[in-house]
């Protein structure tokens, strides 16, 4: 039994299943939305213990899923994870992510960013 529940939200499917491999073998279950809306909806029925949220998505972008994933719950642990950090990280930041990760990106920074709110 996984001990936590992480949702990634990515449009890649490419990137979706390298963070998965990432994330695989970490005592978490790994949950998965392609755009925002996809992750409100899932956030919501799910409850994860953490989210790593894309920015750029159809649907709904990520600063606006981040805005209505704090509205269903303020103690929502959201970690940035794009390739626009430089240029959006600041408004999804201002949004409420706890922190910004670099694509690319190692899988060890990836596990450093998530063992700083969860111990996977």
């Amino acid at each position: 039994m996984s001990r936590y529940k992480i949702l990634v939200v990515e449009d890649d499917p490419a990137v979706l299943d390298i963070v998965k491999l990432m994330l695989n073998g970490n005592n978490c279950q790994v949950l998965t939305a392609r755009n925002g809306r996809e992750a409100v909806d899932l956030y919501r029925f799910a409850k994860p213990d953490i989210v790593l949220m894309d920015i750029e998505m159809p649907v709904m972008d990520g600063i606006e899923a981040t805005k209505e994933i704090l509205r269903l719950d303020p103690n929502a642990k959201i970690i940035g994870v794009t390739a626009f950090s430089k240029t959006k990280g600041k408004d999804l930041i201002a949004a409420g992510a706890l922190e910004m990760i670099e694509k690319p990106f190692t899988r060890r920074k990836l596990l450093a960013a998530i063992k700083k709110y969860l111990e996977c």
